[in-house]
């Protein structure tokens, strides 16, 4: 898919036929021909299908309406996922799939003084800001949670990192003009769910985050314009927070005061964290709240599980962590399966909302199987569990992983 360009008059679209297509390849996956092969692309040989959607290599297919799609793990060896690489995750089956420029606009509304209507242009005129900074599904990891929770069942790759870039919100909120006792801003794309009676997917921020300086209404990410599967022309950009709040497609703000607080169906009923660390599914916890800032995570993203590893040779560890925003201080290694640990080398600082390279070498001792873990450390002293923390909607795993190898 040919990426968009600056003129008014640019438009890009995905036809009817094309996503019909692409939803019968993915039914068929399973039994795909050669005849299916160049949209395979020479694809791990899993259960799930891996198929090739517009501007994107070939990804795990969790869903195909709505089009959720997962990165494959070799892209994790990069400091930023590649644009064709990064993970989607829409909610509502009727995705944009044009989007002419000419007609297109941002809408700031609300309880506001100077409501807003700004085309991309105008937002390109207006002072730039980039930040790098991960974008995480809440559900990432889902499918290892036990017993098994209802929802996409993701592994771990439902995320990203990226260098965004557009215009801070705090930016479009002031120039606004935010009237007294506004309370929150809520947050509409441009995806529809089949049926009226499906709740249209909106997002809400209290107004004291939404004037943090980081969050963003972005229109490129890595350098060039939105991919439309990840919400071309602009999406919303909220670094530290699970993705849940990273609107795509944006075209609606709205501004919300104290006697009207927003009381939509993914902010009340959908997304919710219990208030005790931990429950089970013959003990839901009764209080719950919105899920918001990402925990400590870090991942071995080579060597990969099931690799066979030369005896007596040094290995090469190379990782990634990352948090909410504390900034990840330590990273530790094990190749005994915890029972001793090792410092790691950490890479490039990128920022504090950004993936945190992490690098360390392992001389194997003897042949046999090892179960090699990592755990990170961040800014607040936070580190990551060693028993996985189980709840009823499978959100924001974040256990110390173990992956095994084999020395031959």
């Amino acid at each position: 898919m040919d990426q968009p360009d600056d003129r008014p008059d640019f438009r890009i679209r995905l036809t009817r036929r094309q996503w019909l297509r692409w939803g019968t390849v993915a039914g068929i996956a399973g039994i795909a021909s050669k005849g299916c092969s160049r949209r395979i692309e020479e694809a791990p040989a899993e259960v799930e299908p891996y198929l090739r959607f517009p501007g994107k290599v070939a990804m795990r297919v969790i869903s195909d309406r709505a089009p959720c799609l997962e990165t494959p793990w070799r892209y994790y060896r990069e400091d930023l996922t590649p644009n064709e690489a990064f993970f989607v995750r829409w909610h509502l089956q009727a995705i944009p799939t044009a989007v002419d420029l000419r007609t297109w606009r941002l809408r700031v509304g609300g309880h506001v003084n100077k409501p807003l209507e700004l085309s991309l242009d105008d937002l390109k005129k207006m002072k730039a800001t980039s930040i790098v900074a991960v974008n995480q599904c809440s559900g990432n990891s889902r499918s290892y949670f036990e017993p098994r929770v209802p929802g996409g069942q993701w592994g771990h790759g439902a995320m990203g990192n990226a260098r965004w870039t557009g215009v801070p919100l705090c930016d479009l909120l002031k120039r606004a003009d935010l009237k007294a006792k506004a309370k929150q801003v809520t947050f509409d794309g441009l995806d529809e769910g089949p049926l009226p009676s499906v709740p249209d997917f909106i997002k809400a921020l209290d107004v004291p985050h939404a004037l943090q300086p980081e969050v963003l209404v972005a229109y490129e990410m890595n350098g060039k314009p939105l991919p439309m599967l990840n919400g071309f022309p602009v999406r919303l950009v909220v670094p530290g927070y699970f993705a849940t709040y990273w609107v795509k497609a944006l075209t609606t703000i709205n501004v919300l005061d104290l006697d009207h607080p927003f009381d939509g169906f993914w902010m009340q009923k959908a997304y919710l964290l219990p208030d005790k660390a931990n429950e089970s599914p013959h003990a839901l916890s009764k209080n719950v709240a919105p899920i918001g800032r990402m925990v400590v995570r870090s991942f071995l993203v080579r060597p990969e599980a099931d690799e066979r590893l030369p005896l007596g040779k040094p290995v090469a560890l190379d990782g990634i962590a990352f948090d909410g925003g504390e900034g990840i201080k330590q990273v530790q290694f094990s190749a005994d399966g915890g029972s001793s640990w090792s410092d790691a080398k950490l890479g490039d600082d990128l920022g504090k909302f950004s993936f945190r390279r992490w690098r360390a070498e392992w001389t194997p001792p003897q042949r046999g199987s090892y179960a090699l873990q990592v755990r990170a450390v961040n800014g607040a002293g936070q580190t990551q569990p060693t028993e996985p923390i189980w709840n009823r909607g499978g959100y924001a795993q974040n256990v110390v992983e173990t992956v095994r190898v084999h020395v031959v």
